[in-house]
């Protein structure tokens, strides 16, 4: 028995020692773990592991055939085929009425004076709402297909077998600005990249001399939103679109009196030198790609902006289809504007943005129209109605619009009542009408429908990120893998919403 102890003894020693042993050792390994060396060792490495992961994402991200930067003008394939290869997009900045254009509701005309049921006291954005208000031009049945287009905008309603309506649009925001960033960029917040240069980013140009992405303002002056609705965001700078048109030309486009052509075509090569020596020094740099780019562009557009520019050429036929020899002279300029926009689609322009309606002015340059709709729309219709016809018929005639996709779109819609008090309609985002042509949609044809009065959405309701997701589907791309990578998230046009509207495709 007194072995057995002492050998239990001498056994439970054995045991404490090793554990002993043991404790240190682990003590040891966790001091290793824990000291500052460590840590700092143990840091750097992961650091580096995500520095190279991002690094291969990158890669992998400019291998695709999306958004190379060190070409960016350069032509790239749409993941998918598609009729449509650029496009032309029509803006009407100040909320164009849908019930007094495109949108024909025979209930709001038989109930014209009334209360609109359960909503007899409607506050909206500018305060409360009267009665329901017919449209103030009458509807008729328009082309073969008979589409209901009122005399605000005849010639365009001729064309309505070319045209696909959307009639249930819905806009997240009353407000113009934040409207308008969200039907040209997908967002309501300034930053974000617009349609046009998502586009240019994933399909690039057809034309070196000239840029791919040409933002044309209104000859009344700037929109709203005012440059971005072309502005390329987080995008590379390359993608920006570029703002000119037949009464605004490029700035600073033309060699200066003073210095010869000898002396610029040295400053540009020396320039050029110094640019080449910048993107060795600093690999993978998009602002430098960008900015050698865009001298280069710059040097090519001195050649051929004045001749895309210069509508001399265009015979008098054309000048009278579009209506650019009218002695209305904003007419006239809004005219040369839509000629200019199919001359820069013709020679490989691939984004074009048209703007119909100037910056806030209580309606009087724009289709705002809260106090005086009738007069103010009498005037703003006879600008935009035949130079917008004429676009289509030329493209039809010259055989482009199968390859354009013509978007014609506006921020918002407009009440089926007057506001109290005036002889205008207040905002209304709850639904309204745009409309595509051309470009693989379905032609004499209507999406989605409103209520009885044209007041919101009903059937079919549709929203602007599934609108773009349609457009994008018909310019051969994906709108869930046109992605761009910025601030932890993968970007894209559509948000993390949209759906392609299949009913309208060809």
């Amino acid at each position: 028995m007194t072995k057995y102890f002492r050998a239990s003894r001498s056994a439970t020693a054995a045991q404490l020692t090793s554990l002993n042993t043991m404790t240190a050792s682990h003590k040891t390994k966790l001091n290793n773990r824990l000291s500052r060396r460590r840590f700092l060792a143990n840091t750097g490495g992961g650091l580096s592991a995500l520095a190279i992961n991002a690094m291969l994402t990158e890669e992998a991200r400019s291998s695709s055939n999306e958004g190379d930067t060190s070409d960016p003008h350069a032509p790239r394939q749409p993941r998918h085929a598609a009729k449509a290869k650029s496009v032309i997009v029509v803006f009407c900045s100040g909320a164009l009425s849908h019930v007094d254009t495109f949108d024909y509701k025979p209930e709001l005309v038989r109930r014209h004076g009334q209360p609109m049921p359960g909503n007899e006291k409607l506050v909206s954005f500018q305060g409360p709402n009267g009665n329901l208000t017919k449209p103030l031009w009458d509807f008729r049945p328009r082309g073969e297909c008979g589409k209901m287009v009122s005399d605000l905008v005849p010639h365009i309603g001729e064309m309505s077998d070319e045209l696909c309506f959307f009639h249930s649009l819905t806009n997240k925001s009353n407000t113009h600005g934040p409207a308008e960033n969200v039907m040209n960029t997908g967002f309501t917040f300034d930053g974000f990249p617009s349609m046009g240069s998502w586009i240019n980013f994933a399909l690039g140009s057809e034309n070196q001399n000239l840029p791919s992405f040409v933002a044309i303002e209104d000859p009344r002056g700037m929109p709203q939103s005012g440059p971005n609705n072309w502005a390329n965001g987080f995008l590379p700078a390359a993608f920006q679109g570029t703002p000119f048109s037949t009464t605004k030309p490029i700035r600073h486009l033309n060699r200066p009196k003073s210095v010869s052509p000898e002396t610029d075509r040295a400053a540009r090569q020396a320039i050029q030198l110094l640019e080449q020596q910048n993107q060795r020094k600093f690999p993978g740099d998009s602002n430098l790609t960008a900015r050698l780019a865009s001298y280069e562009l710059a040097a090519r557009m001195q050649l051929h902006v004045p001749e895309v520019a210069d509508l001399s050429s265009e015979s008098e036929h054309i000048r009278k289809l579009y209506g650019s020899d009218s002695p209305n002279k904003t007419k006239a300029d809004f005219a040369k504007n839509c000629i200019l926009a199919r001359r820069l689609v013709e020679r490989g322009v691939r984004f074009v943005q048209l703007f119909n309606g100037a910056y806030a002015s209580g309606g009087k340059i724009n289709w705002d129209g809260h106090s005086q709709l009738k007069k103010q729309y009498d005037v703003h219709g006879e600008i935009l109605d035949q130079p917008v016809a004429g676009l289509l018929k030329d493209l039809k005639q010259r055989g482009m619009l199968e390859s354009t996709l013509v978007v014609f779109a506006t921020e918002f819609g407009r009440m089926p009542m007057f506001q109290a008090g005036t002889y205008g309609r207040d905002h209304n985002p709850l639904g309204f009408t745009c409309w595509l042509a051309g470009g693989g949609v379905k032609a004499g044809f209507s999406y989605g429908a409103t209520d009885e009065f044209g007041f919101q959405a009903e059937e079919n309701v549709t929203t602007v990120h599934d609108f773009h997701a349609t457009i994008l589907h018909l310019m051969g791309l994906d709108h869930k893998r046109l992605t761009f990578y910025h601030n932890g998230i993968e970007r894209r046009l559509t948000d993390v919403h949209g759906h392609l509207i299949r009913e309208v495709l060809a």
